[in-house]
């Protein structure tokens, strides 16, 4: 096998560029914070209550346990979808139908204000699964056009050019809100950039979708009498094969611990950031934003890093940092803008590096298959339930503590638990190399 060629490659690596947006604006920035100004009950009563098919929450832990109900579906969605898509050699279908319906329900929230809390809700979910769902089909592509030597770089590669769209889309958004131009208001502006995600997403992941290669089907036949079981067939099937392969079982356990971690910090930095410690939205744009442009040095530099030392000791650094940096957020103070850009900056360099190595740390490590939809859907489903986990633990410690502070402490035992299984998938490589 060699590494398809730089078009390929390149278009792959364009999906990110496209998808990214959502991430951005939607999971990182402009949602949140509007999220939390119009769900609220009443503000002279309260500022973070809002009542919800008659019972009442803390904004922010609802906020959350909706994410974590669209990583649940996603989570029993796609192996199903995924094992589908492998046996008749239809991905790409599938990573069409998820970015459509993830760009149409962030356009929809165009509609969403303080009288529609039930589409904001609806909005998120589905863009939610949208998201995360054609991740599943878009990550199964890097085995199909990478070799094993280039699948870091590659990786690396889609990350970048994630990291540099959504801000060039960011920065549109940022103009429609604190710029106001045209008289709008500042929450028309970012209905304005929902709106905006959704067009961006579709647009150019279908210029994506046409330079990625056809899938070839993994199977013949009629796959009607065992559609809805094969899928869950596939993860056993999967699962029994790890069983002969004790670095992968074990790389994927300590995955499951510090991504929890990796993916709740992702979904809650933001409203942390604003609620917690009273990050004015224009200092808190500012600070996503240096996130995502030291990003994209980091995850060149992890790859480089791991490409001497190794995936697994890489992986091991970098979770050491994401412990320290827990620590670093618990105490910051609020209304500590400055400490928070030097926080955002730290996690922006790691940040994208760890998602990337991990992906291909996988595919490295990952048999010769046809059936890479069905492997990546196990990854998926490891990573969905480690994010469900990690988010509900998140919003429900808050509303029973009352401090998004002391859901930052899970965060940080996480990240010691994905640590102490990242030692212990390293001596299994060290013993299988003697």
């Amino acid at each position: 096998m060699q590494t398809a060629p730089k078009k390929v490659v390149n278009g792959w690596a364009m999906y990110d560029w496209a998808s990214s947006s959502y991430n951005l604006v939607i999971t990182s920035t402009i949602f949140p914070t509007y999220f939390e100004s119009v769900a609220v009950d009443n503000a002279a009563i309260s500022k973070t209550t809002v009542t919800f098919f008659g019972r009442q929450f803390e904004n922010t832990a609802l906020y959350n346990y909706a994410l974590a109900l669209a990583m649940l579906i996603v989570a029993v969605m796609s192996p199903l979808l995924s094992s589908i898509a492998d046996y008749r050699g239809t991905k790409k279908r599938f990573l069409n139908f998820y970015l459509t319906m993830g760009s149409i329900a962030c356009a929809s929230m165009f509609f969403f204000d303080s009288q529609t809390l039930e589409l904001g809700i609806a909005g998120i979910i589905i863009a939610c699964v949208g998201f995360w769902g054609a991740q599943v089909f878009y990550n199964s592509f890097l085995p199909e056009i990478a070799t094993i030597e280039d699948r870091d770089k590659v990786s690396a590669k889609g990350f970048a050019y994630g990291y540099v769209g959504s801000v060039l889309l960011q920065l549109i958004c940022f103009a429609f809100v604190m710029g106001k131009p045209f008289g709008i208001t500042e929450g028309k502006g970012a209905q304005i950039s929902f709106l905006l995600v959704g067009l961006w997403w579709w647009g150019f992941g279908q210029f994506a979708l046409k330079r990625l290669p056809k899938p070839v089907p993994a199977g013949t036949g009629d796959l009607q009498h065992n559609i809805f079981s094969k899928g869950y067939s596939e993860l056993r099937k999967v699962w029994n094969q790890l069983t002969h392969m004790p670095k992968l079982k074990r790389f994927l356990l300590s995955f499951f611990f510090y991504n929890m971690g990796v993916q709740t910090v992702m979904l809650v930095a933001a409203l942390y950031g604003k609620s917690e410690l009273e990050i004015p939205t224009t200092n808190l744009i500012i600070a996503i934003l240096i996130i995502q442009l030291i990003a994209i040095p980091g995850a060149y530099t992890i790859s480089w890093l791991s490409s001497k030392i190794g995936n697994i000791k890489t992986l091991m650094c970098l979770v050491v940092l994401w412990i320290l940096l827990c620590v670093a957020a618990y105490f910051l103070p609020k209304g500590g803008i400055y400490e928070f850009y030097g926080l955002g900056a730290a996690v922006g360099f790691i940040m994208g590096g760890i998602q990337s190595l991990s992906r291909s740390t996988y595919a490295k490590l990952m048999p010769e298959t046809k059936d890479t939809a069905s492997f990546f859907s196990f990854y998926d489903v490891t990573e969905k339930m480690a994010a469900v986990v990690g988010i509900f633990s998140f919003g429900f410690i808050t509303e029973i503590s009352g401090s998004q502070r002391n859901s930052v402490v899970a965060l940080a035992t996480f990240f010691i638990l994905g640590l102490l299984l990242l030692f212990y998938a390293n001596a299994a490589k060290e013993k299988q190399t003697q």
